[in-house]
């Protein structure tokens, strides 16, 4: 009987009343009391104490009560009141009068029935039912939240403050591959040891090895961190956590750590398990370099973050650690050091190879046309992230639409790449015919310095159109990734770099020079003195010389002359030879910049049938012509430096 009486009084669980039906039923109660008291006392005019001396003398005022200055009553016949516009009849009425012994007098003479009521006190008994029932409302609230917050509901989130943000992602619903993930063919295989560890811990212990607990991802923003990390869980069919730096970063003292606590106590329950922090230089930041010594919060979150890192083991069931950031050099010490991140995976940009792929992916959810070259597009589009080419896609297909186009075709593309890394079409932009024309000249002796120097880039085409800043572009597609260059190639690119402000001069003069230049100039200048100071390339020998400024490399004033010098010769002698150039081949500079502005844009092809030349190829070997193939092989990764392979933009 008693286990009978157990079940029967059982509730399941999360049933029985709600205390939010509690709340609706006192706040139900306490609204029907104000519509009742509204309710008898809406038909009660107020009225002058004037207008009531009136009405006594008149013998008009069957009854009266009274509570201090407080009076209300009744007529014996309805007044007319004139109020907001509008005549009404009032029987009931209240005023507020002033007691003296005249007004007494007076109600008593004309025998007016009257309720005198002493003032009105609030005992203790009432402030002690008030606050009994400011405590129940605020129990059934607490309650209340304490439920929802047992359930996961939103209005917990005020008790569960403390607890992890993350996203938890099981096995079966993530699809992404490490085959989805185009390029990156190195940051795979360091991360194919994590996936074999958590398929196959025993073949990495029977040997002793240990699988490192960390990885740290890294590289620029859209170059695919957050989607390898996917790819990880995938390949492994494994449990997957997944939380942002900042969803640590909490206004009260104590909630990130909190967060990071219970982050890895869900993490062990589902072990084995990946955890994924993106942009962890939110709470990695090296501590005690914040105003006033650190900031204490986010420094109590990483203290706990490297706790809960530092006991991890390789036992099958554990959890492994990866983290994203483009920002590696701000990151703690101790967050990098072996037994936390042991394992650095640099996420580089997308080669050429990797390029067209990544195009492939994002083109084959668009319509594209049959003149649609992808290998073209990724060689003009160096230095662009997998994010890039998927936007440089979308840009395609917008303007296809606006179009009305059945397709997107190369055309689109091309106007795309132009927008995106120059900026729209300024057609709004009036110009003289005089101003188009330096605009042609400039343009076409860039052009033509490229097509005559047998170790310059390839020209892809030339416009006089005028895109965010420039009054004129001269575009030229690399052959492949550049890692390296040669001396003789970035002199090649000082020369034409000059070679439209020699173009201006030729035909006009110099007293006749334009502001076009300025961006050539800057580019040329920091190419020479990159020469001398980083590259070894120039008299001064074989010395790496920083900025003087930025304290990390410190020459004497002599020194700094010498540098001076040297990179005004070899600005000096780009400018010889590239005025030599122009002045042999002043009849081609001219015809084409006649037909630039006849045209406004040219491309390659055009170009070579105007000037009647054979396309040039691409010749690596400045000593050798023929070598170009074993130039190309021979290559190394010894320059790491910023890239000098991107299209420069050339101005008015």
């Amino acid at each position: 009987m008693k286990k009978k009486f157990k079940r029967m009084t059982k509730l399941p669980k999360g049933k029985g009343p709600s205390p939010i039906w509690l709340l609706i039923l006192i706040f139900g109660a306490i609204l029907g009391y104000l519509f009742w008291f509204n309710n008898v006392n809406r038909d009660r005019q107020p009225i002058k104490f004037s207008t009531f001396l009136q009405q006594v003398d008149a013998d008009n005022v069957q009854s009266v009560s009274v509570q201090e200055q407080q009076v209300q009553g009744s007529f014996k016949k309805p007044v007319r009141f004139e109020r907001e516009g509008q005549v009404k009849q009032v029987k009931d009425f209240e005023t507020v009068i002033v007691a003296t012994n005249e007004l007494w007098n007076s109600l008593y003479k004309h025998k007016i029935s009257m309720e005198i009521y002493p003032k009105q006190s609030t005992g203790f008994g009432s402030y002690l039912i008030f606050s009994f029932f400011l405590f129940l409302i605020g129990m059934l609230f607490f309650m209340y939240f304490m439920r929802q917050g047992g359930q996961g509901g939103s209005g917990g989130k005020i008790f569960n403050v403390g607890k992890s943000k993350a996203k938890f992602f099981s096995p079966n619903t993530i699809k992404i591959k490490f085959k989805d993930v185009a390029g990156v063919y190195e940051a795979k295989e360091d991360l194919r040891d994590v996936v074999d560890f958590l398929k196959n811990p025993e073949k990495f212990k029977r040997l002793g090895a240990k699988i490192p607990q960390g990885v740290l991802l890294t590289g620029a923003p859209g170059n695919g961190k957050t989607m390898l990390a996917k790819a990880v869980a995938g390949e492994a069919s494994c449990p997957f956590f997944s939380v942002s730096g900042s969803d640590f970063v909490e206004v009260f003292v104590g909630v990130g750590a909190s967060r990071v606590r219970d982050l890895f106590v869900q993490a062990r329950k589902h072990a084995p398990c990946i955890v994924f922090i993106d942009e962890i230089d939110a709470i990695g930041r090296h501590r005690g370099v914040g105003i006033g010594g650190g900031n204490e919060e986010r420094e109590q979150t990483l203290n706990q973050l490297l706790s809960e890192m530092d006991g991890f083991t390789t036992e099958p069931g554990s959890v492994i650690v990866l983290a994203a950031t483009n920002r590696p050099d701000v990151l703690d010490k101790a967050l990098l050091r072996p037994g936390r991140f042991d394992r650095k995976v640099e996420v580089p940009y997308p080669d050429l190879i990797s390029r067209e792929q990544i195009l492939k992916i994002h083109a084959a959810k668009v319509k594209l046309g049959g003149d649609v070259d992808l290998n073209k597009i990724a060689r003009g589009t160096p230095r662009f992230s997998g994010a890039d080419l998927a936007n440089l896609i979308n840009e395609a297909a917008l303007i296809a639409s606006k179009a009305n186009k059945k397709s997107v075709g190369m055309q689109d593309f091309e106007i795309a790449r132009d927008r995106v890394l120059v900026g729209p079409e300024r057609k709004s932009l009036t110009r003289t015919k005089d101003e188009i024309a330096k605009t042609s000249y400039h343009e076409a002796g860039h052009t033509l310095v490229l097509i005559m120097c047998p170790h310059a880039q390839s020209l892809h085409k030339v416009t006089i159109l005028s895109r965010g800043g420039s009054l004129g572009i001269t575009w030229y597609l690399p052959e492949g990734d550049e890692v390296s260059k040669s001396e003789i190639e970035i002199l090649t690119e000082i020369m034409v770099c000059l070679g439209g402000r020699i173009a201006e001069e030729l035909i006009y003069g110099e007293e006749n020079r334009t502001t076009g230049a300025l961006s050539d100039l800057k580019v040329a200048t920091q190419l020479a003195r990159d020469m001398v100071c980083s590259y070894g390339m120039s008299e001064i020998g074989p010395i790496a010389l920083g900025k003087k400024d930025s304290g990390l490399a410190e020459y004497s004033e002599a020194t700094a002359e010498k540098i001076d010098k040297q990179v005004s010769k070899i600005i000096q002698d780009c400018y010889d030879k590239t005025n030599k150039i122009l002045v042999d081949n002043k009849e081609k500079l001219e015809k084409l910049a006649k037909d630039l502005v006849k045209k406004e844009t040219l491309d390659a092809t055009e170009v070579y049938d105007l000037l009647g030349l054979e396309p040039k190829k691409i010749v690596k070997n400045f000593e050798d012509e023929d070598s170009s193939k074993k130039e190309e092989e021979s290559q190394n990764d010894s320059s790491q430096g910023e890239s000098l392979s991107d299209e420069p933009t050339k101005k008015d």
